[in-house]
Protein backbone atom coordinates (compact mmCIF):
# COMPACT_ATOMS: atom_id res chain seq x y z
CA UNK A 1 0.00 0.00 0.00
CA UNK A 2 1.44 3.59 -0.56
CA UNK A 3 2.43 5.34 2.01
CA UNK A 4 0.01 8.31 1.30
CA UNK A 5 -2.84 5.67 1.25
CA UNK A 6 -2.08 4.38 4.71
CA UNK A 7 -2.10 7.58 6.21
CA UNK A 8 -5.31 8.70 4.51
CA UNK A 9 -6.76 5.32 6.51
CA UNK A 10 -5.03 5.45 9.44
CA UNK A 11 -6.16 9.29 9.61
CA UNK A 12 -9.96 8.23 9.02
CA UNK A 13 -9.90 5.20 11.60
CA UNK A 14 -8.28 8.08 14.33
CA UNK A 15 -11.19 10.28 13.12
CA UNK A 16 -14.04 7.73 13.96
CA UNK A 17 -12.18 7.15 17.60
CA UNK A 18 -12.04 10.81 18.92
CA UNK A 19 -15.23 10.27 20.44
CA UNK A 20 -13.81 8.15 23.06
CA UNK A 21 -11.91 10.71 24.22
CA UNK A 22 -12.53 14.28 26.20
CA UNK A 23 -11.81 17.23 24.94
CA UNK A 24 -7.88 17.62 26.33
CA UNK A 25 -7.73 13.96 27.14
CA UNK A 26 -4.45 12.50 25.81
CA UNK A 27 -4.63 9.84 23.43
CA UNK A 28 -2.57 6.47 22.70
CA UNK A 29 0.96 7.36 22.21
CA UNK A 30 2.80 6.93 18.71
CA UNK A 31 4.58 2.93 19.86
CA UNK A 32 1.11 2.40 20.83
CA UNK A 33 -0.91 3.57 17.89
CA UNK A 34 2.41 1.79 15.42
CA UNK A 35 1.50 -1.54 17.66
CA UNK A 36 -2.39 -0.99 17.51
CA UNK A 37 -2.41 -0.51 13.30
CA UNK A 38 1.05 -2.28 12.23
CA UNK A 39 2.38 1.30 10.80
CA UNK A 40 5.51 3.08 10.48
CA UNK A 41 6.00 5.77 13.24
CA UNK A 42 6.11 7.82 10.25
CA UNK A 43 2.59 6.98 9.39
CA UNK A 44 1.33 8.04 12.82
CA UNK A 45 3.17 11.30 12.60
CA UNK A 46 1.39 12.33 9.06
CA UNK A 47 -1.88 10.86 10.37
CA UNK A 48 -1.83 12.95 13.53
CA UNK A 49 -0.53 15.89 11.63
CA UNK A 50 -3.30 15.70 9.30
CA UNK A 51 -6.08 15.77 12.39
CA UNK A 52 -4.57 18.77 13.84
CA UNK A 53 -4.12 20.68 10.93
CA UNK A 54 -8.20 19.56 10.90
CA UNK A 55 -8.39 20.93 13.78
CA UNK A 56 -9.50 17.56 15.58
CA UNK A 57 -6.45 17.53 17.46
CA UNK A 58 -3.60 19.33 19.52
CA UNK A 59 -0.26 18.12 19.13
CA UNK A 60 2.44 19.04 22.11
CA UNK A 61 6.17 17.89 21.45
CA UNK A 62 7.30 15.73 24.30
CA UNK A 63 3.72 15.31 25.72
CA UNK A 64 2.02 13.54 23.00
CA UNK A 65 -1.37 14.19 21.11
CA UNK A 66 -4.78 15.22 22.87
CA UNK A 67 -8.44 15.60 21.28
CA UNK A 68 -8.83 19.75 20.57
CA UNK A 69 -11.42 21.16 22.77
CA UNK A 70 -14.47 21.87 20.33
CA UNK A 71 -14.56 25.15 18.48
CA UNK A 72 -16.49 27.86 20.80
CA UNK A 73 -18.09 29.59 17.32
CA UNK A 74 -20.05 28.37 15.24
CA UNK A 75 -18.58 28.40 11.30
CA UNK A 76 -20.00 31.80 9.47
CA UNK A 77 -22.60 31.14 6.80
CA UNK A 78 -21.38 30.95 3.06
CA UNK A 79 -20.88 34.11 1.67
CA UNK A 80 -22.55 35.30 -2.06
CA UNK A 81 -19.56 35.59 -4.44
CA UNK A 82 -22.03 35.80 -7.65
CA UNK A 83 -20.85 39.53 -8.31
CA UNK A 84 -17.44 37.74 -8.77
CA UNK A 85 -19.46 36.53 -12.65
CA UNK A 86 -19.38 40.06 -13.39
CA UNK A 87 -16.16 41.15 -12.54
CA UNK A 88 -14.16 38.27 -14.16
CA UNK A 89 -16.61 38.54 -16.90
CA UNK A 90 -15.68 42.24 -17.28
CA UNK A 91 -11.59 41.79 -17.31
CA UNK A 92 -12.21 39.81 -20.58
CA UNK A 93 -14.74 41.93 -22.26
CA UNK A 94 -12.40 43.41 -24.72
CA UNK A 95 -10.27 40.19 -25.31
CA UNK A 96 -9.45 38.23 -28.30
CA UNK A 97 -9.21 35.02 -26.13
CA UNK A 98 -11.42 34.58 -22.59
CA UNK A 99 -9.05 34.24 -19.74
CA UNK A 100 -10.50 31.58 -17.94
CA UNK A 101 -8.12 28.79 -16.42
CA UNK A 102 -8.91 25.14 -17.37
CA UNK A 103 -6.15 22.88 -15.16
CA UNK A 104 -8.63 19.73 -15.37
CA UNK A 105 -5.50 18.32 -17.81
CA UNK A 106 -2.97 19.19 -15.30
CA UNK A 107 -5.11 18.14 -11.99
CA UNK A 108 -5.25 14.68 -13.74
CA UNK A 109 -1.68 14.11 -13.12
CA UNK A 110 -1.59 15.65 -10.19
CA UNK A 111 -4.30 14.16 -8.41
CA UNK A 112 -3.63 11.49 -5.53
CA UNK A 113 -6.29 8.72 -6.72
CA UNK A 114 -8.21 7.28 -3.48
CA UNK A 115 -7.48 4.12 -1.64
CA UNK A 116 -6.73 0.87 -3.32
CA UNK A 117 -7.09 2.35 -6.59
CA UNK A 118 -3.87 1.84 -9.46
CA UNK A 119 -2.12 4.62 -10.17
CA UNK A 120 -1.24 4.59 -14.00
CA UNK A 121 -2.22 8.48 -14.62
CA UNK A 122 0.41 10.05 -12.93
CA UNK A 123 3.46 12.37 -13.99
CA UNK A 124 6.20 11.86 -11.38
CA UNK A 125 8.34 8.54 -10.46
CA UNK A 126 6.86 5.55 -7.85
CA UNK A 127 8.20 6.30 -4.39
CA UNK A 128 10.34 3.51 -4.47
CA UNK A 129 12.20 4.99 -7.66
CA UNK A 130 13.08 8.26 -6.37
CA UNK A 131 16.57 9.05 -4.80
CA UNK A 132 14.83 9.84 -1.79
CA UNK A 133 17.86 8.59 0.68
CA UNK A 134 20.33 11.12 -1.58
CA UNK A 135 17.40 14.30 -1.70
CA UNK A 136 18.13 14.02 2.58
CA UNK A 137 21.57 13.74 2.63
CA UNK A 138 21.98 16.53 0.09
CA UNK A 139 19.36 18.89 1.80
CA UNK A 140 21.21 18.00 5.18
CA UNK A 141 24.65 19.09 3.54
CA UNK A 142 23.21 21.60 1.71
CA UNK A 143 21.92 23.18 5.44
CA UNK A 144 25.05 23.08 6.68
CA UNK A 145 26.50 25.57 3.99
CA UNK A 146 28.00 28.97 4.72
CA UNK A 147 25.16 31.14 3.59
CA UNK A 148 22.35 28.47 2.76
CA UNK A 149 19.58 30.31 4.31
CA UNK A 150 20.20 33.63 2.77
CA UNK A 151 18.82 35.45 -0.10
CA UNK A 152 20.73 34.05 -3.37
CA UNK A 153 20.80 35.62 -6.74
CA UNK A 154 17.72 36.41 -8.49
CA UNK A 155 19.16 34.44 -11.83
CA UNK A 156 19.79 31.36 -9.60
CA UNK A 157 23.06 30.34 -7.91
CA UNK A 158 26.53 30.26 -10.50
CA UNK A 159 27.63 26.64 -9.94
CA UNK A 160 23.53 25.43 -10.24
CA UNK A 161 23.16 28.00 -13.22
CA UNK A 162 26.67 26.47 -14.40
CA UNK A 163 25.71 23.01 -14.28
CA UNK A 164 22.37 23.26 -15.81
CA UNK A 165 24.87 25.50 -18.90
CA UNK A 166 26.83 22.11 -19.73
CA UNK A 167 23.44 19.61 -19.12
CA UNK A 168 21.27 21.98 -21.85
CA UNK A 169 24.64 22.92 -24.34
CA UNK A 170 26.65 20.13 -24.26
CA UNK A 171 30.67 19.58 -24.74
CA UNK A 172 30.40 22.25 -27.00
CA UNK A 173 29.65 25.30 -24.49
CA UNK A 174 27.03 26.21 -26.65
CA UNK A 175 25.33 27.55 -23.50
CA UNK A 176 26.76 29.96 -20.88
CA UNK A 177 25.64 30.17 -17.08
CA UNK A 178 24.97 33.67 -17.99
CA UNK A 179 22.23 32.29 -19.95
CA UNK A 180 20.50 30.43 -17.17
CA UNK A 181 17.85 31.34 -15.01
CA UNK A 182 16.90 28.95 -12.13
CA UNK A 183 13.31 28.47 -12.25
CA UNK A 184 10.80 26.69 -9.42
CA UNK A 185 9.72 24.23 -11.58
CA UNK A 186 9.55 23.79 -15.49
CA UNK A 187 5.67 24.57 -15.11
CA UNK A 188 6.37 27.81 -14.21
CA UNK A 189 9.50 28.16 -17.11
CA UNK A 190 7.02 27.27 -19.16
CA UNK A 191 4.15 29.80 -18.16
CA UNK A 192 7.29 33.02 -17.72
CA UNK A 193 8.46 31.81 -21.29
CA UNK A 194 4.84 32.30 -22.65
CA UNK A 195 4.31 35.21 -21.00
CA UNK A 196 7.40 36.98 -21.89
CA UNK A 197 7.27 35.89 -25.48
CA UNK A 198 3.56 36.38 -26.70
CA UNK A 199 1.46 39.14 -25.62
CA UNK A 200 -2.61 38.14 -24.20
CA UNK A 201 -4.65 37.51 -27.49
CA UNK A 202 -1.37 36.14 -29.70
CA UNK A 203 -1.83 32.88 -31.38
CA UNK A 204 0.91 30.28 -30.00
CA UNK A 205 1.75 27.16 -32.33
CA UNK A 206 1.76 23.97 -30.65
CA UNK A 207 2.01 20.04 -31.19
CA UNK A 208 -1.22 18.16 -31.51
CA UNK A 209 -1.58 16.38 -28.98
CA UNK A 210 0.51 18.32 -26.54
CA UNK A 211 0.81 18.45 -23.04
CA UNK A 212 -1.81 19.92 -21.15
CA UNK A 213 0.37 22.09 -18.77
CA UNK A 214 1.15 24.11 -21.56
CA UNK A 215 -2.60 24.48 -23.35
CA UNK A 216 -3.42 26.01 -19.73
CA UNK A 217 -0.64 28.10 -19.57
CA UNK A 218 -1.35 29.34 -22.92
CA UNK A 219 -4.80 30.28 -22.06
CA UNK A 220 -4.48 31.57 -18.89
CA UNK A 221 -2.46 34.24 -20.52
CA UNK A 222 -4.92 34.76 -22.89
CA UNK A 223 -3.04 33.94 -25.88
CA UNK A 224 -5.00 30.86 -28.21
CA UNK A 225 -3.43 27.46 -28.92
CA UNK A 226 -2.63 26.77 -32.72
CA UNK A 227 -2.26 23.07 -32.87
CA UNK A 228 0.44 21.51 -35.41
CA UNK A 229 0.02 18.12 -35.76
CA UNK A 230 2.87 15.35 -35.52
CA UNK A 231 3.80 11.84 -35.99
CA UNK A 232 6.45 9.55 -34.78
CA UNK A 233 8.80 11.91 -36.32
CA UNK A 234 7.98 14.79 -34.36
CA UNK A 235 6.26 17.88 -35.14
CA UNK A 236 5.39 18.28 -39.32
CA UNK A 237 7.70 20.59 -40.37
CA UNK A 238 5.93 20.44 -43.80
CA UNK A 239 3.23 22.08 -41.86
CA UNK A 240 5.11 24.10 -39.55
CA UNK A 241 5.69 27.17 -41.89
CA UNK A 242 2.28 27.05 -43.27
CA UNK A 243 0.97 27.22 -39.50
CA UNK A 244 3.53 30.44 -39.00
CA UNK A 245 2.17 32.15 -41.96
CA UNK A 246 -1.49 31.48 -42.05
CA UNK A 247 -2.03 31.99 -38.07
CA UNK A 248 0.91 35.10 -37.40
CA UNK A 249 2.32 33.26 -34.59
CA UNK A 250 5.68 34.15 -32.96
CA UNK A 251 6.02 31.32 -30.69
CA UNK A 252 6.24 27.55 -30.99
CA UNK A 253 6.49 25.34 -27.62
CA UNK A 254 7.26 21.70 -28.74
CA UNK A 255 8.83 18.79 -27.11
CA UNK A 256 11.53 17.18 -29.36
CA UNK A 257 12.47 14.26 -27.00
CA UNK A 258 10.09 11.35 -26.37
CA UNK A 259 6.90 14.13 -26.20
CA UNK A 260 4.26 13.62 -24.02
CA UNK A 261 1.99 12.01 -24.73
CA UNK A 262 2.92 10.35 -28.26
CA UNK A 263 6.50 9.59 -26.85
CA UNK A 264 7.54 10.72 -30.35
CA UNK A 265 11.37 12.17 -31.39
CA UNK A 266 12.02 14.91 -33.32
CA UNK A 267 13.85 13.64 -36.16
CA UNK A 268 17.78 14.48 -37.25
CA UNK A 269 16.39 15.91 -40.85
CA UNK A 270 13.42 18.14 -39.15
CA UNK A 271 15.42 19.43 -36.33
CA UNK A 272 17.10 21.69 -38.43
CA UNK A 273 13.54 22.09 -40.37
CA UNK A 274 11.84 23.42 -37.41
CA UNK A 275 14.69 26.40 -36.79
CA UNK A 276 14.66 27.38 -40.21
CA UNK A 277 10.96 27.72 -40.07
CA UNK A 278 11.08 30.29 -37.06
CA UNK A 279 13.46 32.46 -38.11
CA UNK A 280 11.75 32.52 -41.64
CA UNK A 281 9.04 33.55 -39.25
CA UNK A 282 10.55 35.79 -37.05
CA UNK A 283 9.65 33.45 -34.46
CA UNK A 284 10.95 31.65 -30.92
CA UNK A 285 10.81 27.88 -30.70
CA UNK A 286 10.11 27.35 -26.77
CA UNK A 287 12.06 23.94 -26.17
CA UNK A 288 10.17 21.91 -22.89
CA UNK A 289 13.24 19.16 -22.21
CA UNK A 290 11.52 17.55 -19.86
CA UNK A 291 12.42 14.01 -20.27
CA UNK A 292 16.10 14.33 -21.21
CA UNK A 293 17.03 12.20 -17.65
CA UNK A 294 14.20 9.73 -18.50
CA UNK A 295 15.97 7.99 -21.32
CA UNK A 296 15.49 3.95 -21.25
CA UNK A 297 18.61 1.61 -20.56
CA UNK A 298 17.73 -0.31 -24.34
CA UNK A 299 18.23 3.52 -25.75
CA UNK A 300 21.15 5.11 -27.51
CA UNK A 301 22.31 8.62 -26.93
CA UNK A 302 19.88 11.18 -27.02
CA UNK A 303 20.54 13.91 -29.51
CA UNK A 304 21.50 17.41 -28.83
CA UNK A 305 19.21 20.05 -27.72
CA UNK A 306 17.82 22.60 -30.13
CA UNK A 307 19.55 25.22 -27.95
CA UNK A 308 22.54 23.63 -29.01
CA UNK A 309 22.41 23.54 -32.48
CA UNK A 310 21.42 27.83 -32.34
CA UNK A 311 23.68 30.55 -31.95
CA UNK A 312 21.10 33.25 -32.70
CA UNK A 313 18.82 33.15 -29.55
CA UNK A 314 15.62 31.38 -31.76
CA UNK A 315 15.27 28.35 -29.14
CA UNK A 316 14.45 28.95 -25.08
CA UNK A 317 14.77 26.02 -23.33
CA UNK A 318 13.52 24.82 -20.31
CA UNK A 319 14.95 21.83 -17.98
CA UNK A 320 14.03 20.85 -15.06
CA UNK A 321 14.97 17.86 -12.67
CA UNK A 322 11.76 17.59 -11.32
CA UNK A 323 10.23 14.13 -13.34
CA UNK A 324 13.96 12.58 -13.19
CA UNK A 325 14.32 13.29 -8.72
CA UNK A 326 10.67 14.01 -6.65
CA UNK A 327 7.58 16.29 -7.24
CA UNK A 328 8.73 18.27 -4.84
CA UNK A 329 12.51 19.18 -5.89
CA UNK A 330 10.88 22.04 -8.16
CA UNK A 331 14.25 23.74 -9.69
CA UNK A 332 14.38 24.16 -13.26
CA UNK A 333 16.73 26.15 -16.15
CA UNK A 334 15.22 28.67 -18.45
CA UNK A 335 18.05 28.84 -20.88
CA UNK A 336 17.41 32.25 -23.71
CA UNK A 337 19.73 35.11 -24.80
CA UNK A 338 19.31 38.75 -26.06
CA UNK A 339 16.68 40.76 -24.86
CA UNK A 340 14.40 37.87 -24.70
CA UNK A 341 16.75 36.47 -21.35
CA UNK A 342 16.44 40.06 -19.72
CA UNK A 343 12.50 40.06 -20.68
CA UNK A 344 12.20 36.77 -19.00
CA UNK A 345 14.42 37.67 -16.02
CA UNK A 346 12.41 40.39 -15.44
CA UNK A 347 9.15 38.65 -15.31
CA UNK A 348 10.90 35.87 -12.84
CA UNK A 349 11.69 38.87 -10.38
CA UNK A 350 8.21 40.11 -10.46
CA UNK A 351 6.82 37.24 -9.99
CA UNK A 352 8.48 34.78 -7.31
CA UNK A 353 11.66 37.11 -6.39
CA UNK A 354 13.94 34.00 -6.67
CA UNK A 355 14.18 29.96 -5.86
CA UNK A 356 14.82 29.04 -2.16
CA UNK A 357 18.26 29.11 -2.07
CA UNK A 358 18.10 26.10 0.38
CA UNK A 359 16.57 23.86 -2.42
CA UNK A 360 19.10 25.16 -4.82
CA UNK A 361 22.06 24.41 -2.32
CA UNK A 362 20.82 20.92 -2.11
CA UNK A 363 20.17 20.49 -5.89
CA UNK A 364 24.09 21.49 -6.62
CA UNK A 365 24.92 18.54 -3.55
CA UNK A 366 22.85 16.17 -4.74
CA UNK A 367 23.68 16.44 -8.80
CA UNK A 368 27.35 16.39 -7.58
CA UNK A 369 27.00 13.55 -5.86
CA UNK A 370 27.75 9.74 -6.83
CA UNK A 371 24.60 8.61 -5.70
CA UNK A 372 23.30 10.90 -8.77
CA UNK A 373 24.31 9.07 -11.62
CA UNK A 374 23.86 5.39 -9.90
CA UNK A 375 20.23 7.08 -9.52
CA UNK A 376 19.84 7.56 -13.35
CA UNK A 377 20.97 4.48 -14.48
CA UNK A 378 18.88 2.84 -12.20
CA UNK A 379 15.68 4.91 -13.57
CA UNK A 380 16.51 3.76 -17.01
CA UNK A 381 16.70 0.22 -16.07
CA UNK A 382 13.44 0.80 -13.93
CA UNK A 383 11.79 2.21 -16.59
CA UNK A 384 12.51 0.05 -19.22
CA UNK A 385 11.26 -2.88 -17.67
CA UNK A 386 8.08 -1.33 -16.23
CA UNK A 387 7.50 -0.60 -20.00
CA UNK A 388 8.18 -3.80 -20.95
CA UNK A 389 5.96 -4.75 -18.21
CA UNK A 390 2.81 -2.84 -19.53
CA UNK A 391 3.91 -3.80 -23.40
CA UNK A 392 2.70 -7.31 -22.27
CA UNK A 393 0.41 -6.80 -20.22
CA UNK A 394 -1.73 -4.77 -22.81
CA UNK A 395 -0.94 -7.04 -25.35
CA UNK A 396 -2.43 -9.92 -23.11
CA UNK A 397 -5.62 -8.22 -21.78
CA UNK A 398 -6.51 -5.65 -24.50
CA UNK A 399 -4.61 -6.89 -27.60
CA UNK A 400 -5.62 -5.52 -31.01
CA UNK A 401 -8.21 -4.41 -32.16
CA UNK A 402 -9.29 -3.71 -28.93
CA UNK A 403 -6.36 -1.33 -28.15
CA UNK A 404 -2.77 -0.60 -29.64
CA UNK A 405 0.25 1.51 -29.17
CA UNK A 406 1.51 3.10 -31.90
CA UNK A 407 5.10 3.96 -31.01
CA UNK A 408 6.72 2.13 -28.48
CA UNK A 409 9.03 5.02 -27.07
CA UNK A 410 12.85 4.50 -25.55
CA UNK A 411 12.22 7.33 -23.40
CA UNK A 412 10.08 8.82 -20.83
CA UNK A 413 6.97 7.42 -18.56
CA UNK A 414 4.35 6.49 -20.47
CA UNK A 415 2.73 5.00 -23.50
CA UNK A 416 -0.36 6.80 -25.79
CA UNK A 417 -2.95 4.14 -26.16
CA UNK A 418 -5.24 4.20 -29.26
CA UNK A 419 -8.98 3.20 -28.64
CA UNK A 420 -11.24 1.69 -31.17
CA UNK A 421 -12.64 4.43 -33.25
CA UNK A 422 -15.74 5.64 -31.95
CA UNK A 423 -14.90 4.86 -28.06
CA UNK A 424 -15.52 7.83 -25.71
CA UNK A 425 -11.69 8.02 -23.89
CA UNK A 426 -13.67 10.46 -20.85
CA UNK A 427 -16.22 7.64 -20.31
CA UNK A 428 -13.76 4.98 -20.58
CA UNK A 429 -11.39 6.64 -17.89
CA UNK A 430 -14.49 6.81 -15.87
CA UNK A 431 -14.87 3.58 -16.03
CA UNK A 432 -11.72 2.48 -15.41
CA UNK A 433 -11.51 4.59 -12.16
CA UNK A 434 -14.67 2.79 -10.97
CA UNK A 435 -12.63 -0.31 -11.76
CA UNK A 436 -9.76 0.12 -9.54
CA UNK A 437 -7.20 2.11 -12.26
CA UNK A 438 -6.59 5.77 -12.43
CA UNK A 439 -5.74 6.66 -16.81
CA UNK A 440 -5.95 9.94 -18.17
CA UNK A 441 -8.69 10.35 -21.00
CA UNK A 442 -6.91 11.76 -24.18
CA UNK A 443 -9.25 14.73 -25.32
CA UNK A 444 -7.30 17.39 -22.99
CA UNK A 445 -4.28 16.70 -24.28
CA UNK A 446 -5.79 18.27 -28.30
CA UNK A 447 -5.52 21.93 -27.97
CA UNK A 448 -8.59 21.71 -30.75
CA UNK A 449 -10.81 18.42 -32.37
CA UNK A 450 -9.28 15.30 -31.19
CA UNK A 451 -7.94 13.32 -34.48
CA UNK A 452 -9.28 9.99 -32.62
CA UNK A 453 -9.59 8.30 -28.99
CA UNK A 454 -6.89 7.98 -26.70
CA UNK A 455 -6.01 6.87 -22.92
CA UNK A 456 -2.38 7.97 -21.53
CA UNK A 457 -0.85 4.95 -19.39
CA UNK A 458 1.61 5.83 -17.07
CA UNK A 459 3.94 3.30 -16.30
CA UNK A 460 6.75 5.14 -14.21
CA UNK A 461 3.76 5.26 -10.79
CA UNK A 462 3.42 2.22 -10.47
CA UNK A 463 5.23 0.05 -8.14
CA UNK A 464 6.62 -2.37 -10.13
CA UNK A 465 5.04 -5.17 -12.83
CA UNK A 466 2.66 -6.97 -10.79
CA UNK A 467 1.00 -3.63 -10.22
CA UNK A 468 1.35 -2.83 -14.09
CA UNK A 469 -0.20 -6.26 -15.04
CA UNK A 470 -3.72 -5.96 -12.21
CA UNK A 471 -3.87 -2.03 -13.17
CA UNK A 472 -4.42 -3.58 -17.20
CA UNK A 473 -6.78 -6.17 -16.24
CA UNK A 474 -9.14 -3.70 -14.31
CA UNK A 475 -8.60 -1.47 -17.30
CA UNK A 476 -9.87 -4.55 -19.24
CA UNK A 477 -12.82 -4.56 -17.48
CA UNK A 478 -13.74 -0.85 -18.19
CA UNK A 479 -13.34 -1.64 -22.14
CA UNK A 480 -16.22 -4.30 -21.09
CA UNK A 481 -18.24 -2.47 -19.36
CA UNK A 482 -17.99 0.94 -21.84
CA UNK A 483 -17.15 -1.07 -25.54
CA UNK A 484 -18.75 -4.59 -24.89
CA UNK A 485 -14.94 -5.97 -25.80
Amino acid sequence: MYERSSVVELAGRLRGELDRYSPGEKLPSSRALVERYRVSPVTVSRALAALAAEGLVVTRPGAGAYRAAPARTAPAGPGDTSWQEVALSAETAGDAVPRSVDASGVLATLAAPPPGVIELSGGYLHPTARPERALAAALARAGRRPGAWGRPPAEGLPELRAWFAREIGGPGGAVSPADVLITAGGQSALTTALRGLAPPGAPVLVESPAYPGVLAAARASGQRPVPVPLDRDGVRTDLLGPAFRASGARVLVCQPLFHNPTGAVLAAERRAEVLRAAREAGAFVVEDDFARRLVHEDAGPPPATLAAQDPDGVVVHVSSLTKIASPSLRVAALAARGPALERLRAIQIVDSFFVPRPLQEATVELVGSPAWPRHLRAVAAGLRARREALLAALRRELPEPAARVPHVPLGGYHLWLRCPDGADDVALAAAALRAGVAVAPGRPYFPAEPTAPHLRLCFASAAGAAELAEGVRRLRTAFADVLGL
